[in-house]
């Protein structure tokens, strides 16, 4: 079975879905087929404009002739919805409508109702809106389009908080929702770049829009949403401070701005006068997340950076570093916006200023052995133990 690689790219200010596969005529004739495809001379892939929609039309195209798709490259649960999925209330089923409704009311996030909403509907439609469900569907749906489409443990996590819930407001008899167990939860230590890392990628950043986002984001530890819905009125250059408003779990906080990040804003804002937000997109709206994942990416590349990176990496960075710098705990779970000291604590994991003072024992054997051995002063591992 032939197999395609998944990935993302920008191409004039918007982020795409590159399709990357070995030469294959009968593939390429089969791409050409899909509404909406594209060639890149300058990527020399096909692709598509980046969204949810898009990737379920993509991979139904191909996996309906037999072609692996292998999407591990994707973020998919940060892709934006295609332009017809962006349906008004009004539109919307019935199912969905009242599902949506049910989430406001419970004073979910906008953030929490789109996503319940997006993974409620596609296993509506997985099962064609039917009317009654059974454990059984729910494995078949997670199996088929969860699971095989390699959507993370935290989206997957997500998906059946989301269908526990739609199944308690329709009371479906056949389902008792405490069955429905969710994967547990990775348990993964953050990344963290160095600090000469962070400001070869900020270097290695050519475009000047997309060095002040990455450097705002790792200069105040900012979360890519906090970042993408950040008002310029908001910024406040002569205290130095920065007000995120409405963060995760609904609280208000002030961060920091960097001293050495105003010169790059100053030219930022006369180079492209945003209006409203700090990062606009086309028609003074924000930024796509999926955008600053994907020219991150290439900025890693020219930096030669072999690490995982993700805007998220950044903000792990930050708190890190301070950590490393001295700073309290206590003040990094609060410019972080942590609500539990245990949250913050998982820095002191990485911190490389206590991971210095600890001495690995072969350091230790061989500095033993110099200070034995006036005549040896500088031992060597590879010596042949026959000499």
């Amino acid at each position: 079975m032939d197999k395609l690689s998944l990935n993302e790219f920008v191409l004039r200010e918007k982020a795409q879905i590159g399709i990357g596969f070995s030469y294959d005529r009968e593939l390429i004739e089969h791409l050409k087929k899909l509404e909406g495809i594209s060639w890149s001379n300058t990527f020399g892939t096909f692709y598509l404009q980046a969204s949810r929609l898009n990737l379920d039309r993509l991979f139904k195209h191909l996996n309906g002739k037999g072609f692996f798709v292998d999407y591990s490259n994707l973020n998919i649960s940060g892709l934006p919805k295609g332009e017809s999925e962006l349906i008004s209330v009004e539109t919307e089923r019935p199912e969905i409508l009242d599902f949506r409704k049910y989430l406001y009311g419970q004073r979910y996030s906008e953030s929490t109702v789109e996503t319940y909403t997006h993974f409620t509907e596609k296993f509506l439609r997985y099962h064609e809106f039917k009317q009654h469900y059974t454990l059984t569907d729910v494995d078949r749906f997670v199996e088929n389009e969860i699971a095989l489409k390699k959507y993370s443990i935290s989206s997957h996590r997500q998906c059946i908080s989301a269908l526990k819930h739609y199944f308690e407001l329709t009371e479906q008899e056949d389902i008792d929702t405490t069955k429905l167990k969710r994967p547990d939860k990775s348990r993964y230590l953050p990344g963290v770049l160095s600090k000469e890392e962070v400001i070869d990628l900020l270097r290695a950043t050519r475009n000047l829009k997309h060095r002040c986002i990455l450097a705002l984001i790792y200069a105040s530890g900012l979360r890519i949403g906090e970042m993408l819905s950040l008002k310029l009125e908001d910024i406040d250059v002569d205290r130095r401070q920065i007000l995120i408003r409405q963060a995760k779990g609904r609280k208000d906080r002030y961060v920091m701005l960097a001293e050495s990040f105003l010169p790059l804003f100053y030219n930022y804002l006369q180079t492209y006068t945003p209006k409203k937000y700090f990062a606009e997109g086309q028609n003074e709206q924000p930024y796509s997340s999926s955008a600053v994942r994907s020219f991150l990416k290439d900025s890693c590349r020219r930096a030669r950076i072999k690490k995982r990176v993700t805007p998220h990496t950044l903000r792990h960075s930050y708190a890190t570093h301070m950590l490393e710098n001295g700073i309290d705990l206590r003040y990094i779970q609060e410019l972080l916006g942590h609500s539990r000291p245990e949250t913050t604590m998982i820095y002191t994991h990485v911190t490389q200023k206590d991971l210095s003072r600890i001495k690995s024992p072969l350091d230790v054997s061989i500095k033993e052995m110099m200070d034995r051995s006036k005549s040896e002063p500088n031992p060597r591992l590879s010596r042949n133990i026959l000499e």
